[in-house]
């Protein structure tokens, strides 16, 4: 049988045995209206007040968004967080988007405009973390497991820290999305280094849909919690990088939430172990896009 894979921007066709098994996440249609969904999870987020009553006039907010290696929906996800905090009273100047790269290569302008869109990038503050400007990162102390912690220094001077991406299985943070907001996303190279090492990554629970008792995960969440952040908006996306649920609130209940959406909706259970799997990485963000 040939099977069309997500790879790339074209995709990959593979000739696969007859025999083959096709595994696929459960298909979840989108939100009727993306934008009335994230403003309802705003405003009614878990765990917390409404983010309007969170913030008020004269505050700096940071913005912590994902880059271009994820799907995160930032073009549809961010006006109508901009907005929300605007009708608050917060005035752009004191709002900053900060790009989360991790270790990752900044994005060039074009790559930050095809991200946020022309509107924003041309309106708002916007800047990109990098892992390795010293100048720029707040040593926080060492976590429970020895490992040191530097974080981005404006994320750190914020008095609002909003942190945004999407909830997918992780192939050793356990899921995507909460925690990760902030380590590797913000931290310094170090940290990300000792977080992502050997010893962590050995462990047999820094796999798939583990959260409590992997030892990556803890460290990113005890990592987050040390910067106090304001709120969590996390989405889950289907097949077709549409929004199927939006999660919004105090870190850890918001996070729980839609990593348990996203165990029902995108985990398929086996009975064995396959002796041979072919996958990818779902292919380029834009790959969906492309096929539709």
């Amino acid at each position: 049988m040939r099977v069309e894979l997500a790879y790339g921007l074209d995709g990959l066709q593979v000739d696969l045995p007859d025999n083959t098994d096709i595994l696929r996440s459960k298909y979840v249609p989108a939100v009727t209206d993306e934008k009335a969904a994230i403003q309802d999870a705003l405003r009614h987020p878990i765990g917390s007040v409404a983010l309007h009553d969170r913030v008020k006039p004269g505050d700096r907010v940071v913005i912590v968004h994902s880059d271009i290696t994820r799907a995160t929906p930032n073009d549809r996800m961010l006006p109508v967080l901009l907005a929300e905090l605007e009708d608050a009273g917060i005035g752009r100047d004191d709002i900053t988007l900060l790009n989360a790269l991790g270790t990752h290569r900044p994005q060039t302008d074009s790559e930050l405009r095809t991200m946020l869109g022309d509107g924003i990038v041309e309106t708002y503050r916007c800047m990109q973390h990098d892992a390795f400007d010293d100048a720029n990162l707040v040593a926080l102390g060492r976590t429970s497991h020895g490992n040191p912690v530097r974080v981005n220094r404006t994320y750190m001077e914020a008095d609002v820290k909003i942190l945004t991406g999407f909830i997918e299985p992780h192939f050793f943070a356990g899921f995507s999305g909460g925690p990760k907001g902030v380590l590797p996303a913000l931290a310094g190279a170090e940290s990300v280094m000792t977080n992502h090492g050997t010893a962590m990554i050995a462990d047999t629970r820094a796999t798939w849909g583990v959260t409590q008792g992997n030892p990556i995960w803890e460290e990113m969440y005890e990592v987050a919690m040390m910067t106090e952040p304001t709120i969590l908006l996390n989405v889950a996306l289907n097949a077709e990088q549409r929004i199927v649920g939006v999660f919004a609130g105090d870190l850890l209940p918001a996070h729980i939430a839609g990593c348990s959406f996203v165990r029902k909706t995108a985990m398929i259970p086996v009975t064995d172990p396959y002796d041979i799997v072919v996958t990818t990485n779902s292919g380029s963000v834009s790959y969906t896009h492309l096929r539709a």
